[in-house]
């Protein structure tokens, strides 16, 4: 398959890329600096923004799907990123003919009262104030990018972890398509790029978002 990454050069991103490569897919990247990419030699290297509608089009033109990794790496302020971002990866995949998008997501990309459901009446609270609090402005990015792609046509996917960890993948781990898994608080980011990867030629998760952790 021909597969084009957003947010290759991040930490999910990275491990997306090099399972796209292990499965012997061709990979399409757009990074802002390519000097910096791991994979530069290895794969098709498209330089520019993520905000910039010709070099997005160019990413997605041709793929079989489109891989999403970005998000911001400043939680503590409004960067903006997924509200501007995957608008204009949906146009350009409106464009181009493209249909599948897999996307990163978090647990808190919707409502939260549904969201916590299976957890704890303790835990609800203590999530639902740290989502309103020290990841107020992440948060608002996720619900904007799940209202964008749940209007959008497209067979889309979005990954909905809790924290992410850089720890050696586990292999197995919970997934639900209505609520975050009772005490569920973090995963690895290497089985999240796996269960990823797994939504390639998997119909069930079609236009859902899924939550998945420990």
């Amino acid at each position: 398959m021909n597969i084009a990454i957003f947010g290759a050069s991040g930490a999910t991103g990275r491990l997306l890329t090099a399972r796209c490569l292990e499965a012997g897919h061709q990979v399409t990247a757009l990074v802002r600096t390519p000097a910096a990419f791991a994979y530069r030699d290895r794969v098709r290297v498209i330089q520019g923004s993520a905000f910039d509608p010709a070099p997005v089009r160019q990413t997605v033109g041709g793929a079989d799907a489109v891989f999403s990794a970005l998000g911001t790496r400043t939680p503590f302020r409004n960067a903006n990123v997924l509200p501007r971002a995957v608008p204009l990866i949906i146009d350009a995949m409106k464009q181009t003919g493209v249909r599948r998008i897999i996307a990163l997501g978090s647990a808190g990309a919707l409502d939260a009262d549904a969201a916590l459901r299976r957890q704890s009446t303790l835990r609800r609270w203590m999530i639902r104030n740290f989502f309103m609090t020290l990841l107020k402005w992440p948060v608002a990015e996720q619900k904007a990018q799940y209202a964008a792609l749940s209007a959008s046509g497209l067979d889309w996917t979005m990954a909905l972890p809790p924290m992410l960890t850089n720890t050696p993948a586990k292999g197995s781990y919970r997934i639900d398509g209505e609520a975050l898994p009772p005490n569920a608080s973090r995963i690895s980011r290497e089985d999240v790029a796996a269960f990823m990867m797994q939504q390639l030629d998997n119909p069930q998760w079609v236009r859902k978002g899924v939550y998945i952790a420990y």
